[in-house]
């Protein structure tokens, strides 16, 4: 579990950071779980957006994403989602 002075420092990480993750119409699924945690394991730290046509829960996307990566949820802000793991062999960021 982050802190709230964790969670400020990886906001301000994530600032200049783009999405390189999308969720659209078809919501979350296993293969964009598995390819969000590849992800996460050679980044660390990362951005999701979440597409206009997507009819589901912004809140419970996000949740399904932070549980199946195993991730920490730093923010949810209008239609982005940060998630936070540490790189078992790619560490790059030190937490506060």
């Amino acid at each position: 579990m982050l802190t709230g002075k964790q969670k400020r420092f990886l906001r301000s990480k994530a600032h200049h950071l783009s999405p390189i993750f999308q969720v659209g119409k078809g919501g979350v699924n296993e293969n964009m779980v598995k390819q969000i945690s590849d992800a996460l394991e050679a980044r660390e730290l990362l951005k999701v957006s979440i597409l206009q046509n997507f009819d589901g829960d912004k809140n419970e996307a996000a949740e399904k994403l932070a549980l199946g990566t195993k991730a920490e949820l730093v923010q949810l802000i209008g239609n982005t989602i940060v998630l936070y793991r540490e790189s078992v062999e790619n560490k790059q960021i030190k937490l506060p």
